[in-house]
């Protein structure tokens, strides 16, 4: 990079206490101004660093100064000298010196500012995202950005490293049922038809494969239009691969190599397991409530179903018996916990479970306490005892629901005793692979069966039988409880393929207007193959240290969807409608 202009000849952030004594130039913004009486301290900014500048108010040409706004931009001429042993600053690289200014010069002057730049002091999240690239000069959210410009690189080397080959797949593509709603996008010359973005790039992949390229990857850009939360956006990114003639061990060991190399890059102190765990779905909703459990959490969820059956506690045993299962949720060295505790958990378990109540036993010293103890023999006790992994000091609460209700909510349970117990260390990265996925399920909203993950999976075994209990050869892998990745192998024989589609619902007709391209290519010879996708940004979230995926993009929309800063989605032109056949029907 070129440093000898009118503008600078040093960055913010790179001169040291072997510059004392050079007269050099700098540009950037105003971060912080102090004046001292006579003398004004400026803090310059730029994308590297801050320099401390000081100001004689006194002296020739530098009039002005102490009245120009925050976060203008000037560029600054000046000697380098070193601070006073009392005036050094550890905190940053440039704290030894400071440049004595000897003139400057006003670029762009700044308006009032709708939120302080300098600080991290809390500002209305529309307000920053109005003003988004207002909140990208802030320290925390400019590192970040950085930040994931250096572990997309990082990720992108590494999977040149593997062997793969890297590719660009199209934007504008067809619509395809692949578990959420599309953004359709009009076409001009093709009136009444449309476009899609793609939701993953998952036939473009496959179409690779079967044109011979055996291993594929690219950091692809994704559509889908989702209800939007903290870990989801409507756009995002993914790191895409595919590879030809894999097991699905193959395609894990991309993930067992990468993951860990990216958390041990750019998180050196973080503590990381050195084998990744194998899980099934079955026993992840079992022990974890979840399909995607934090393991940091060291609880686990047991089924004392049976225990209860034979009891006299009336309440679950009738349950029970009606087809509902009990689960059994410890949880470690409460017994000295106030009653407050209990009942706070109570509330919890009536107002965000949904459950009619809560019932425990605790384990204090010497005897069993809790109403539900009373109703159980000291040989029932022992066996809850046994079965939860309780120990002397620990409670166990119960949930009594349907399977799948009392999976979830034993789940978020088991998630807020971690939370409030202290149990989980935000230094620790832990990592599992959720596999053998149930092919189908029921569609809750149309209650018929539908996929139950990717359509494109190839089943683990035949496809006789009942639906539901048929798996897929399909995964995930989980980082603290976030899925970042999912995949498998692909269904690449057109017979097979047309027959699990049948199963959902989708004739053979259906299957080549929908899938056309991927289905004529499967008469041609198709490599047995899979894949995955990891999600980028879950990824960065998690390295950086960030709950939510919007303080990790240099531009994001809020909840509803909405750009703020340049006013997207908005209302176009009849002349635009015109062009794209559209008319507006109005919203009833």
């Amino acid at each position: 990079m070129n440093l000898n202009s009118v503008y600078r000849t040093y960055t913010c952030g790179n001169l040291s206490h072997k510059n004392v004594g050079e007269s050099v130039v700098l540009s950037g913004w105003i971060h912080r101004k102090r004046d001292h009486g006579g003398l004004l301290f400026v803090d310059l900014r730029d994308n590297y660093g801050i320099t401390q500048c000081v100001f004689d108010l006194s002296a020739a040409g530098l009039a002005g100064i102490e009245k120009i706004h925050p976060e203008s931009v000037i560029t600054v001429r000046g000697d380098v000298v070193a601070r006073d042993a009392s005036q050094v600053n550890d905190k940053i690289p440039t704290g030894k010196i400071e440049v004595k200014a000897a003139s400057f010069e006003m670029l762009t002057e700044s308006l009032p500012l709708p939120f302080q730049v300098f600080g991290e002091e809390e500002t209305n999240e529309e307000l920053r995202l109005k003003y988004r690239y207002l909140a990208q000069r802030r320290e925390r959210l400019h590192a970040n950005i950085l930040g994931r410009n250096r572990i997309i690189k990082f990720i992108r080397d590494q999977m040149w490293e593997f062997g793969f080959s890297e590719f660009q797949t199209p934007i504008l593509t067809s619509s395809s049922p692949e578990g959420a709603r599309d953004y359709l996008v009009p076409s001009r010359l093709h009136h009444g038809q449309f476009y899609a973005l793609p939701q993953a790039p998952q036939q473009f992949k496959q179409l690779l494969m079967i044109g011979g390229f055996d291993r594929y990857f690219q950091i692809a850009p994704c559509f889908r239009d989702e209800d939007l939360r903290a870990d989801r956006t409507m756009e995002f990114y993914q790191l895409d691969l595919e590879m030809s003639f894999v097991e699905l061990k193959d395609i894990q060991a991309v993930g067992d190599r990468l993951i860990p190399a990216v958390i041990k890059e750019f998180v050196p102190d973080a503590k990381l397991s050195d084998e990744i765990p194998h899980i099934s779905y079955a026993d992840a909703m079992l022990k974890y409530g979840s399909d995607k459990p934090d393991l940091r959490n060291p609880i686990e969820i047991a089924d004392v179903s049976e225990i209860f059956a034979n009891s006299d506690f009336a309440v679950f045993a009738d349950s029970v018996k009606k087809g509902s299962v009990v689960r059994a949720v410890p949880a470690p060295t409460v017994s000295d916990k106030p009653r407050s505790f209990f009942d706070k958990l109570g509330e919890f378990a009536i107002a965000e479970l949904k459950l009619g109540g809560l019932g425990y036993i605790v384990f204090a010293p010497g005897e069993a306490k809790g109403p539900v103890a009373k109703k159980l023999t000291p040989e029932q006790v022992e066996a809850i005892k046994v079965a939860s992994g309780a120990k002397e000091g620990d409670a166990v609460f119960f949930v009594c629901e349907e399977k799948n209700v009392a999976a979830k909510a034993a789940g978020k349970l088991r998630e807020k005793l971690g939370n409030d117990l202290g149990l989980i260390d935000a230094r620790e990265f832990r990592l599992c692979w959720v596999e053998d996925f149930p092919m189908y399920n029921i569609n809750e909203e149309t209650g018929k069966i539908d996929f139950g993950h990717n359509p494109f999976s190839l089943p683990k075994s035949g496809l006789d039988g009942d639906p539901l209990e048929i798996l897929a050869n399909q995964f995930d892998l989980v980082l603290n409880g976030w899925e970042i990745c999912s995949g498998g192998l692909r269904n690449y024989n057109p017979e097979t393929m047309v027959k699990a589609f049948a199963i959902a619902g989708y004739s053979q007709e259906d299957v080549k207007e929908k899938f056309g391209g991927m289905w004529n290519a499967f008469q041609y010879g198709a490599p047995p193959h899979g894949g995955c996708a990891f999600g980028v940004d879950r990824i960065i979230c998690l390295i950086l240290g960030e709950p939510n995926l919007r303080e990790c993009h240099a531009f994001v929309t809020n909840q509803k969807g909405q750009d703020l800063m340049l006013g997207a989605p908005r209302e176009v032109s009849e002349q635009q409608l015109r062009e794209a056949h559209i008319q507006i029907r109005k919203k009833a």
